[in-house]
């Protein structure tokens, strides 16, 4: 059964008014600095292809250098990177289009070569790309990320994005400790998965306290290991109503344990059965994404009630027109 609302209707949440249901989802350009900086190319880059789009979430940009997934990947680990990051908001906000960053610790995904140190992750399992076997976050240690996502989020504010999204999926380190295939710990952040959840329940309680009631505060939920013995849609069920719980305003829906597109799934859209299973389960917008290329699959995402958003990657990527050619079509295939 369809839905009147459609694509192109707006949508507020938490006073955050979206023009339009598009998404320009949080994708790695590496355009930063080695440190971690905004770029005039990196301004460019989001400049050229937010236009038209209802809302723009930056790409997943480190909290500290022992989680740093790539060598140019965007940092937010100091408030030395303040100045880089008002530039990079107020150039889409010059375009009228709110602007949110995402947030991440890359855990066992980090390498030394990167981060320059051992990486670390809720237990020392190797990671499946650089081999490397991590270090076992202490309790002390899982306290003090949680800080540092609060300060993350806190210089988030200070640069003027309209809300913050925690990266909780691709296998990164808050995925790490939902699942059970990367999560064999004893303590009280692991076992079964009420315990594996603790820790990104607590990050995402940290953020909202640190942004307050009034900036939306979305997740990134890995919402399938698609992995033998990994997380299943059932299991992220429950982690997204937790979330809500805590405070979260947005779940956004992607899968996979060992990165953003398991290269089973082929398709357009082949993320939105996890969507819509996630937003059977909460009471807040959901974002889908998944290979979605054209206005028209995009609109039936939203008629179809599958999910509120839907998040634009690839396609904005090859053609920085996307969204003001879907407006178009959709606008002209009315009347």
């Amino acid at each position: 059964m369809l839905n009147l609302v459609s694509l192109l209707d707006p949508l507020e949440v938490k006073g955050l008014y979206l023009k339009n249901r598009i998404v320009m989802p949080p994708m790695a350009s590496d355009l930063a600095s080695e440190s971690g900086e905004v770029t005039e190319a990196l301004i460019d880059h989001y400049r050229r292809r937010c236009r038209s789009v209802g809302l723009v979430i930056v790409e997943h940009s480190y909290i500290r250098f022992e989680g740093k997934y790539s060598v140019r990947q965007l940092g937010i680990y100091g408030d030395n990177l303040l100045d880089g990051l008002s530039r990079l908001v107020e150039a889409v906000h010059k375009l009228d289009v709110p602007v949110a960053i995402q947030i991440n610790h890359a855990g066992r995904r980090a390498s030394s070569k990167v981060c320059k140190t051992q990486p670390v992750a809720p237990s020392p399992i190797p990671d499946i790309e650089s081999g490397e076997t991590p270090r076992e976050l202490t309790v002390e240690d899982i306290c003090s990320i949680v800080k540092d996502f609060g300060s993350a989020a806190r210089r988030a504010l200070k640069a003027g994005f309209d809300a913050v999204e925690i990266h909780g999926a691709h296998g990164f380190l808050l995925n790490q400790f939902c699942s059970p295939i990367t999560n064999r710990r004893s303590d009280k952040y692991g076992g079964d998965s009420e315990s594996r959840m603790r820790f990104p329940l607590e990050v995402a309680a940290e953020v909202v306290e640190e942004v307050g009631e009034n900036i939306p505060v979305f997740y990134r939920l890995g919402a399938d290991d698609m992995m033998p013995g990994g997380l299943t849609l059932d299991d992220s069920r429950k982690i997204a109503k937790s979330l809500v719980g805590n405070g979260v305003s947005v779940i956004d829906v992607s899968g996979g344990l060992c990165g953003s597109r398991p290269p089973n799934l082929q398709g357009e859209g082949y993320f939105t059965r996890l969507a819509e299973g996630i937003r059977e389960a909460v009471n807040v917008p959901v974002i889908t994404t998944g290979g979605i290329r054209t206005a028209r699959f995009a609109d039936e995402v939203v008629r179809r009630g599958v999910a509120d958003l839907v998040g634009v990657g690839r396609a904005l990527l090859s053609d920085p027109d996307w969204a003001e050619k879907a407006v178009e079509s959709l606008r002209s295939s009315r009347g």
